[in-house]
């Protein structure tokens, strides 16, 4: 076999192999005379059928199988004779003309980029800080009381903060289009289910009350049709109803779990929630810096096969959640996800060879805390624990965890990090998600 190695760019190389023919015919010969024990054929007894007849029916997929061996095989010695690293599969590429008694094909392929972490002393890092105290104990319950919120019919205007039913047509040029009728609809007035100026010409409407109104949708609108486009609505209230909050009492505190209603401990229990999904929020918040000084100081090249294969999972991903809600997704989304692709290959790549050469793999110990942690909010947290160490795809989730916090705390041992007091709002986001 001879072989010739072109780098075409940064990643991507070619290597020109030839093998021969005779080796082909070699092989061809073996798989026959393999299938003739074994293969069936009308008029013949299993094992009995002339190696003659069995070539004429089955000399071409032989051949193309021990074609395929050949070029594999061929492949693979190359790479490993000159210690390529290969990302993703070869495109093989047969030549259009080859020297007599040799089959000569080249392979298209990349490898992996050479990773080097660079100097990380000046990049900052900021650690949010934030103690859970009552007022953010309070906020919570205050969460907690609105999801609980029900609704009771009134005979008055609509407010903001009333919920409506209503029966609605829009339409465009005369025309009812796609989407802008519904009977008995509901919404919250100012929850932002709607746009700003729906919202503004139902309220103060009555049960029972209509009305006809024209709306502009924004130019930069999610449906193209009617992006920067008027329309007009037809508006039927059917009911008004006012949002009444659950008081914060022993009926309270039994619906979340506090068999007593105990409202003391309640609050214990919120509180130790909050303070787990505070520590959780501050470490995505360093965990994220920590990846951008990551990129920073050790740019490379993402291959392009990995970021197609990441991205087709991403996106496998997506229309699976979307198609278990019953929402229907498009065929084709993977160049959605290329930008995320790209940067999750890339921070996996320097991930792996900033944990093999400084030994930051998860250790049994780390494992154990991580899970008996993630327990301590499960009623039976030794079920969960169990749920985890039955399954080693299970464990192996816990394990990639605590190997990236490993990375984290060894980047901000060596980068500048400095204390940063948030606020529980700014922490928390949307305040819902409390």
């Amino acid at each position: 076999m001879q072989t010739h190695q072109e780098a075409i760019n940064t990643l991507e190389r070619r290597i020109d192999m030839s093998v021969a023919l005779a080796d082909i015919d070699k092989d061809v010969d073996v798989r026959l005379k393999n299938l003739s024990r074994t293969v069936k054929m009308p008029g013949f007894r299993p094992g009995k059928v002339p190696l003659k007849v069995v070539a004429r029916t089955y000399e071409p997929q032989a051949r193309s199988e021990a074609i395929g061996a050949a070029v594999e095989k061929a492949f693979g010695e190359a790479v490993r004779a000159q210690k390529l690293r290969v990302a993703g599969y070869p495109r093989i590429e047969p030549k259009e003309t080859s020297a007599a008694g040799v089959l000569e094909f080249s392979a298209v392929f990349e490898v992996y980029p050479e990773v080097s972490i660079g100097d990380l002393s000046e990049r900052e890092i900021e650690k949010p800080a934030l103690d859970v105290g009552d007022a953010e104990i309070d906020r919570t319950l205050e969460v907690l009381r609105k999801q609980r919120t029900r609704f009771e019919a009134v005979e008055r205007a609509a407010a903001k903060g009333d919920q409506v039913v209503i029966d609605f047509a829009g339409r465009k040029n005369g025309e009812l289009f796609e989407g802008g009728h519904a009977k008995e609809f509901p919404f919250v007035l100012g929850a932002g289910t709607m746009l700003e100026d729906f919202d503004a010409a139902v309220t103060g409407l009555k049960a029972g009350e209509s009305k006809t109104f024209d709306l502009t949708f924004p130019a930069d609108y999610n449906a193209g049709n009617l992006a920067g486009q008027t329309v007009q609505f037809d508006v039927t209230v059917q009911k008004v109803e006012e949002p009444i909050l659950p008081e914060i009492d022993a009926d309270f505190a039994i619906s979340l779990g506090i068999d007593d209603g105990d409202i003391a401990k309640l609050r214990e229990e919120v509180k130790g929630n909050l303070t787990r999904e505070v520590k959780r929020r501050i470490q995505t918040r360093i965990k994220n810096q920590v990846m951008d000084a990551l990129l920073a100081v050790a740019p490379i090249e993402a291959p392009k096969a990995l970021v197609s294969a990441e991205a087709a999972q991403l996106a496998e991903n997506t229309r699976n959640n979307l198609s278990a809600k019953g929402v229907p997704s498009l065929a084709r989304m993977e160049e959605w996800f290329t930008n995320q692709a790209t940067r999750r290959v890339k921070l996996g790549l320097i991930m792996a060879e900033l944990v093999k050469a400084n030994k930051l793999h998860a250790k049994p110990e780390q494992v154990r805390v991580l899970i008996e942690d993630m327990a301590e909010s499960y009623e039976d947290p030794a079920e969960l624990v169990r749920w985890y160490y039955s399954q080693p795809e299970r464990l192996a989730q816990a394990e990639a965890v605590v190997t990236e916090d490993n990375v984290v705390e060894w980047v901000c041992s060596r980068a500048k990090t400095s204390d940063e007091r948030v606020s529980f709002e700014e922490l928390m986001g949307n305040a819902d998600a409390a």
